[in-house]
């Protein structure tokens, strides 16, 4: 065994979540166990010989994190950056595709950040608990994986945050990335990248709960009503739209008066694939959208868009720069036209 692996120091922050739950008097299950207790149960930790600490940040279901407990632990995670090489979090699931795009936004430096859950808690057989928390100690140990931002590990498959979705409700291979496909995986315990990201998106800000974006999802015989009555008490929109883009004709002028007001932004509820820009021609489509000042997100699914959109506007208001940097978010433009500097000091 290397010295440089023995050395390898990660430190693992406990949010609660299914990895962490056990019975509650009442029935069902409920965060109970520590981030301490969660290693006590990962078989083969100390032959890696990584050294890890740990730190209860907090004992919450995914369903219950907000803004500002992911905001605070990037706080968390800069404070202990010069002593360790990665970080793990571990998370109810139910939330990971947007928290880990949040972290991806905010975290800076080009330690990886390694999100984990279970989709078994401990009490159950099988429990996938600390195969994953295993695989996501040894990635964010593995000095490949600086430079990509947050990830997200299990089921032995390494996610970029961007990408990741969670696409079943109970299968221990929820996760994944529709858009390009998994980075890498576990080998016999190790990570194997086989694939990268190519650039970062990063934002030197804090993102509390005071904003309020909502994601309308358009259907089949959408209505109006809603949009006409969110006018007032918004910070910003997300349209979850049909196809590469498109809405009901009877939409269109309620879009575009609140994209007047606040920055629209338009996305594709199919999950996977871009928003188009300017194929389509009819009241909807959405070269009319775009012409009527909505902000098309690419590869963003609706999710990652409402993400990113919360993350600029606690950064800026100004509509040419929430255009410039979305574009560059979604793949629309060279990501070097990305507003912010970001860190590039991957091997730092």
């Amino acid at each position: 065994m290397s010295q440089e692996r023995i050395t390898r120091r990660v430190i693992v922050f406990g949010l609660g979540g299914t990895i962490a739950m056990s019975t509650t008097a009442t029935g069902g299950v409920a965060p109970a166990l520590s981030a301490e207790q969660l290693l006590a149960a990962v078989p083969g930790l100390a032959s890696t010989g990584i050294i890890v600490e740990v730190a209860d940040f907090r004992q919450l279901p995914g369903a219950s994190l907000t803004f500002a407990d992911i905001t605070a632990l990037v706080d968390a995670i800069t404070e202990h950056l010069p002593d360790i090489d990665g970080v793990v979090v571990t998370q109810g699931t139910d939330t990971i595709e947007e928290t880990a795009y949040l972290i991806d936004l905010l975290h800076t430096a080009p330690h990886p950040v390694v999100v984990t859950g279970a989709m078994r808690n401990p009490t159950l057989a099988g429990a996938d608990g600390p195969a994953n928390l295993l695989a996501a100690i040894s990635t964010a140990a593995d000095r490949s994986a600086r430079g990509q931002g947050c990830l997200v590990v299990l089921n032995d498959e390494i996610h970029a945050a961007r990408r990741v979705c969670k696409t079943h409700t109970s299968s221990t291979g929820t996760f994944e990335s529709p858009d390009g496909g998994p980075l890498g995986y576990l080998v016999e315990g190790q990570p194997r990248f086989l694939n990268r990201i190519a650039h970062r998106t990063t934002l030197p800000t804090r993102v509390d709960d005071d904003l309020y974006i909502p994601i309308h999802t358009v259907t089949l015989g959408d209505h109006e009503i809603l949009l006409n009555a969110a006018t007032d008490h918004i910070d910003g929109l997300v349209v979850a739209a049909l196809g590469a883009g498109h809405v009901p004709a009877r939409l269109v002028p309620a879009l575009e008066r609140l994209a007047s007001r606040v920055p629209v932004v338009l996305a594709s509820r199919t999950g996977a694939g871009s928003v188009l820009e300017s194929t389509y021609g009819f009241p909807g489509s959405e070269r009319d959208l775009i012409a009527r000042g909505l902000l098309p997100a690419g590869y963003l699914n609706p999710l990652k868009s409402r993400i990113l959109l919360a993350a600029l506007l606690a950064t800026t208001r100004d509509h040419t720069t929430l255009r410039t940097a979305i574009a560059a978010a979604g793949g629309y433009t060279n990501p070097e036209t990305w507003p912010w500097p970001t860190d590039s000091s991957k091997d730092a």
